[in-house]
């Protein structure tokens, strides 16, 4: 079984995904989504999306780093896909999953599971470019606005060389309204022969228990459940080893919570760095008591030296890159 930390665009960004594999339970992890158009991208892109190539791809908790694009032209996708394995890419993943809309019309994420020849030409292109030892995954939902043709679009994948399949349990159209369809997992599975990785509405130990009995497969991916659950990864090793561990209390999160500022401090301007704070506190939210309060404090407040004090803490006098 393996645990893996979904690509979440404007979310999961280097700093989440070092503070969320430290805590511990996951297994890789994947990029935010790098959009592919019409040429070759720099290695700046992949300094800014992707630093952890640049040492080993891996997180500083040593978690594998897989690197994800999204977009429609096959070949486009290859030549960039073979540029990214130069750089050390581990593992090249495709993204036919974004629902969002910018994203749709201009003909990528979600909107391409309406053609599954198309699904097909990618994933064999890119597969047919990239080194043989480097893997192609795939992750997709179960339609765009049905699920009629979510096997077709499987066995498209599949057969065009993917090596694992993440299937997030809900059309675009459905979005992140409950409930995912988990039993449509178990479908894809039936009729493809990679490992699948299960998506969707896992918040908790008791969804994961849930999902594995209704999709039947042991691979999942965690997504806002992980980022508001910060321990959930980590719950679910222990569960899957037999084992028990305490739910992640507030106090251990707070230092936590203060890296991931002093990170976003030292790396994000200055003026997009409260935000992001905010982002990550609102969806503490649902797990956390303490996060509602502190997410109150902090909501109207964009100067970084109140937010350091309101935190209780000092940010050492570094020179600060901004990446944002």
């Amino acid at each position: 079984m393996q645990i893996a930390l979904a690509p979440m665009e404007g979310l999961v960004d280097e700093i989440l995904r070092d503070v969320l594999t430290r805590i511990g339970g996951i297994d890789w992890c994947v990029t935010e989504f790098i959009r592919v158009s019409e040429r070759v991208l720099p290695v700046g892109t992949y300094q800014k999306l992707a630093p952890e190539l640049f040492s080993g791809a891996r997180t500083a908790a040593g978690t594998p780093l897989r690197v994800q694009f999204l977009g429609s032209d096959p070949q486009c996708l290859a030549d960039n896909a073979a540029f990214a394995c130069t750089l050390g890419a581990p593992v090249i993943d495709l993204n036919f999953g974004c629902p969002a809309k910018t994203v749709n019309k201009s003909r990528g994420g979600a909107i391409l599971l309406k053609e599954p020849e198309l699904l097909h030409a990618i994933v064999r292109e890119v597969r047919r470019t990239v080194p043989a030892s480097i893997p192609v995954t795939a992750k997709m939902r179960l339609g765009f606005d049905h699920k009629d043709h979510a096997l077709e679009c499987a066995e498209a994948l599949a057969d065009g060389g993917a090596a694992q399949l993440v299937v997030h349990a809900r059309t675009k159209v459905e979005g992140y309204k409950p409930p995912a369809h988990w039993e449509w997992v178990a479908r894809v599975q039936e009729v493809v022969k990679v490992p699948v990785f299960a998506n969707g509405e896992v918040w908790t130990l008791d969804d994961w228990h849930r999902c594995r009995e209704v999709s039947g497969v042991e691979d999942i991916m965690l997504g806002r459940g992980l980022v508001a659950r910060p321990d959930l990864a980590r719950q679910i090793a222990a569960a899957r080893a037999g084992d028990e561990v305490a739910p992640m209390q507030w106090a251990e999160l707070q230092p936590v919570l203060a890296d991931f500022w002093l990170q976003a401090r030292r790396k994000i301007s200055p003026r997009y760095a409260p935000g992001r704070l905010k982002q990550w506190l609102a969806m503490l939210t649902r797990s956390y008591p303490e996060a509602t309060e502190l997410f109150n404090l902090l909501r109207r407040e964009n100067d970084c030296e109140r937010i350091d004090a309101l935190l209780g803490i000092e940010v050492p006098d570094t020179p600060r890159l901004s990446i944002a």
